[in-house]
């Protein structure tokens, strides 16, 4: 059974496995491999939603953790989390007119905006777990 520490350790797997899966979709439709990269996409917001319920239930119990980091890490680890947190709102309603859009076989609006909604999951993606690892493994609280 997990444990409210466990989560953030889960949260950091379930972006990087987004991100793998939104790499590997990309991948797929530039090679018009339509059914993988529909898998891959569909998995992809399964795995950000669990991540998402994950987070919420975390942060509802916790709250806000410190960052612990000094020096120039400091306003680096800020610049990657306000982007990362700015860009998670934003990029909610993006996948969901993005999936739509292919759900409802309107390709040619979904490759369309597929082509701004992509880079931006990526980042929120990547950066979630970069701000994990900043925040729970290289400049977290000893003891």
């Amino acid at each position: 059974m997990l444990s409210l520490d466990d989560l953030p350790a889960l949260n950091a797997g379930l972006n990087g496995l987004a991100a793998c899966l939104l790499l590997a979709g990309y991948a797929f439709i530039r090679r018009r491999h339509i059914p993988a990269h529909r898998a891959c996409m569909v998995s992809a917001f399964v795995v950000s939603s669990a991540f998402l319920v994950s987070y919420c239930i975390y942060h509802y119990h916790v709250g806000d953790v410190p960052f612990r980091g000094r020096g120039w890490v400091r306003p680096l680890y800020f610049t990657i989390l306000i982007t990362h947190v700015s860009l998670a709102v934003t990029i909610i309603p993006l996948v969901l007119i993005t999936l739509w859009r292919a759900i409802t076989g309107r390709f040619a609006a979904h490759r369309k905006i597929a082509r701004v909604t992509f880079p931006l999951w990526l980042y929120v993606s990547v950066t979630g777990v970069a701000v994990y690892l900043m925040l729970f493994r290289w400049y977290a609280a000893k003891g």
